[in-house]
């Protein structure tokens, strides 16, 4: 008859757990895998599906009991690490946000907003169209693939151990979200000079002729203007975001070496 210990039961759900903990915090807080649209069984599921095929090939983790408190501290640990990798790639998504709040501004049009059932709030019209441009271009470069490999490997650049994490990770992490503005106003340059350019000339034109209703000819005007500005740009943004991809995975390998 086949019996288990409980110090065997233990160690085998120590090696399933401390890998699921941060296999869920880098899907709970990583673009396209943190869609409140799936369900959070799915969720689950497919965390506990990459778990079971990430941790035969894993290096061997200390073994730490789940029930002590150092396991408590680790699965937290674990969490906190996963957390920071999904956060690092949704930096880069938030400039898009940035973006599309600044064009909204510009164009006249951050009264238009909706209610977005996926972001949990209200979002502008032109944000969300970004968003899902964005989100599109990074599934067609695998994005979501590079993700799950940057996991496998972040188990090798940081292994499971109770050792404290280094802070220049996090300071890392900070710094890098200090981009989420410039990347932003960066994307964005194009059409708000052209609506600044628009402005100034609808200025002067009020100016020699009075008469003439600016806000009758203004709005359309400006968002004519608008449009066809950000659609000549839609050609040119697939390879910055394909950098800004880059720079997102490479400092997401940058944040776990430095922790370690």
């Amino acid at each position: 008859m086949l019996s288990v210990t409980t110090a065997q039961l233990d160690a085998w759900l120590a090696v399933m757990a401390y890998p699921l903990a941060r296999i869920l915090g880098l899907m709970g807080s990583a673009p396209v895998f943190n869609n409140n649209a799936m369900p959070r069984r799915i969720k689950l599921m497919v965390g506990l599906a990459v778990a079971i095929g990430m941790v035969p090939a894993l290096p061997a983790a200390t073994p730490i009991s789940l029930s002590s408190w150092n396991g408590m501290l680790m699965l937290l640990q674990q969490t906190i690490i996963g957390i920071a990798m999904g956060l690092t790639m949704r930096v880069v998504f938030a400039a898009l946000d940035v973006m599309g709040e600044l064009i909204s501004l510009q164009m006249g049009l951050s009264f238009a907003t909706f209610f977005d059932p996926i972001a949990g709030g209200q979002t502008a019209v032109v944000g969300e169209l970004l968003t899902l441009l964005s989100t599109l271009i990074f599934l067609s470069l695998n994005g979501h693939l590079l993700m799950l490999d940057a996991l496998a490997a972040s188990f090798v650049w940081l292994p499971i151990a109770d050792a404290p994490l280094h802070k220049e990770g996090w300071m890392m992490l900070v710094r890098f979200g200090s981009t989420i503005f410039a990347s932003g106003l960066l994307m964005a340059l194009p059409v708000v000079t052209a609506l600044l350019i628009t402005n100034i000339a609808l200025g002067i034109l009020t100016r020699a002729a009075p008469q003439l209703n600016l806000f009758a000819i203004g709005f359309p005007i400006t968002l004519s203007v608008g449009f066809g500005v950000l659609i000549l740009s839609l050609g040119h943004l697939a390879p910055i975001l394909q950098g800004f991809y880059d720079a997102g995975f490479n400092t997401m390998a940058g944040v776990i070496r430095a922790a370690r």
